[in-house]
Formats: C-alpha cells, structure tokens, sequence
C-alpha cells in the first residue's frame, strides 16, 4: 500500500481549540491517519499520511477548518506507513521559539518562490542562512549558508543576537525544511531591526519537487520528520537512517561504525550515554527483536 505524506501549515488566528482538535481527529481517524498535528492560536502545523485514496477527504476537512490551502500544504508519497501513530495536539505555538514579537500573522519576511530562489543566491550581498537544527544540515544544505549549529529553534534568537548584525547584514536570505521556521524566524529578524529578510517558500521541501535536479543548488538529501529520514529531489525515498538514542540522521558509513548499536546509539551519542538510559534502549530493542513489542512502542 503506498501512503499519501501531507506536510503542512499555515499562520492563522484561531479561537475554539478543543472544538478544532476534536474535528481534526476524528476526521483523521475516520482517513486511518497517522502523523502529528499541531493547533495553536496562531495556527495550524504537521506531517500527517493516510493509505491510498484517503487523503483527499481528509484535506478537504481540514482545509474547512483551518484553510490549509492557503497555507503551505505539500504532498510526497511513503512505501510504508511512515509513522506509527495519530497525535493530534493543542499547543502554545505551532512551532516554537518562545518570541512574543515574531508573529507571522502580522509581519513576515518577503517569500521567494524556488524558481527565483537560485538567483537571489546569486546576490553578492545576500547572507545565506539555515535555520534548521544541527543533525538536520548533516544531511545537507545549500553551499555557502551559514549553519547556525543550533540544538533546537529556540537557539535561533541567540545566534541572531551572537553572529548578526542588521546594520552590517543588510539581506538576510533563510531557508528551512518546509517553510514555517523561515516565516517565524523572518518576523523576529524584522522585530530586530533587519532592513530586508527573505525566506525560501515553501522550504526545501518545496524547491527539491519544482527545480530540476540539474539546476539545483542544493547539496546532499534533506531530512524529514518521519520514518523515510531524508528525501531527495523529487522528493524521491533516500537511504538514509537515523539513530534511536539521539536520533542522528546516520549513512551506511555510520551504521557500520564500531560505536553504532542498533536501537541503542551511535557515535553521536554513545559517549553522552548513560548507562541507565543505555540499560533501558537495550531492553527495548530486545523486546522488538523477539516481537513483543513495536518499532515505536
């Protein structure tokens, strides 16, 4: 059975949570859904898949209640169900950066659509930056952006306020795996007195279905939020893996590395272990392999 992957959001006010956190549940359980969806009063996020034809009716719903075609909503297809279960959450923030003043609803930075992206890369005064995490630019990024090196989002403010300087940067250029980070990260920068802030729309996510491979510009795969780890262009399954411990994207290489245990660590991880948690990983992974228990239980 192949499976329909459906990465959205969209930044808009909502009020009445629970009433939206229950329609949006039931809609994706009656779909046979799985993913995550996130609902806030600033609006709606998530990667969420359902098998075969189901996905359309479950857009359909959710494009009623939150409007996600007028969001960013971008679909890619999985070999195998590629998350293990249904969470449908209210939260604070659609994605968090713990900033009152980055607010998308009311300012954001300009969007460049993956077409033009290529030749605002071309700017000579333009600074690239990547505002995604560290093990997710392990797995690629686009030449010269700057790698933030951060260990969550909410990093971001502090190496805006450490490394950049809007009187010296005057256009910043930012991308991020679908979109909302840059959106988000594009109001605080503007809060902060930068001139001109640009995000790539639709994130690389985006620019890896609609810019032929020959003219990207991008190095390596890029990594997602579900079992398929990374894609490709095309938006095309890659074969890459990802450690349970610390969830490091990982290569062949680093399967095969003295430090990897299956479901236990890597040689990101290991040295940071405790034997405790070390202790814990191996039991579960026993458990899987003998089958009393799931992948993701």
């Amino acid at each position: 059975m192949t499976w329909t992957v459906a990465a959205l959001y969209r930044f808009v006010a909502l009020d009445d949570l629970a009433a939206l956190q229950a329609e949006a549940r039931g809609a994706c359980e009656a779909a046979g859904g799985c993913g995550s969806l996130l609902i806030a009063p600033e609006g709606v996020n998530g990667t969420i898949a359902a098998p075969g034809d189901a996905m359309a009716g479950l857009v359909d719903v959710l494009d009623r209640l939150f409007g996600v075609r007028q969001g960013e909503l971008k679909f890619s297809t999985a070999a195998e169900k590629p998350f293990a279960r249904l969470k449908v959450r209210l939260k604070r923030e659609i994605i968090t950066m713990r900033a009152p003043e980055a607010d998308p609803t009311k300012r954001a930075g300009t969007y460049v659509e993956p077409g033009d992206w290529n030749a605002l890369l071309d700017d000579p005064d333009i600074v690239l930056v990547d505002t995604r995490n560290a093990y997710e630019t392990m797995v690629g990024t686009f030449e010269g952006a700057i790698d933030p090196n951060i260990q969550t989002f909410t990093d971001f403010k502090d190496f805006v306020a450490a490394e950049l300087d809007p009187a010296r940067h005057r256009k910043i250029a930012m991308y991020c795996t679908g979109g909302i980070r840059c959106e988000k990260a594009s109001a605080f920068m503007l809060a902060k007195g930068f001139e001109e802030v640009f995000h790539l729309k639709g994130g690389i996510l985006r620019y890896l279905e609609e810019v032929p491979a020959e003219e990207s510009r991008w190095n390596g795969d890029c990594y997602v939020f579900d079992a398929r780890v990374a894609v490709g262009h095309g938006l095309a399954e890659t074969k890459w893996d990802r450690c349970f411990g610390c969830g490091a994207p990982l290569t062949l290489d680093g399967t095969s590395h003295a430090d990897y245990e299956k479901g236990v660590s890597c040689h990101h991880c290991k040295n940071g272990l405790s034997q405790e948690r070390a202790a814990a990983f191996r039991m579960r992974q026993s458990q899987i392999d003998a089958g009393r228990i799931g992948t993701s239980d």
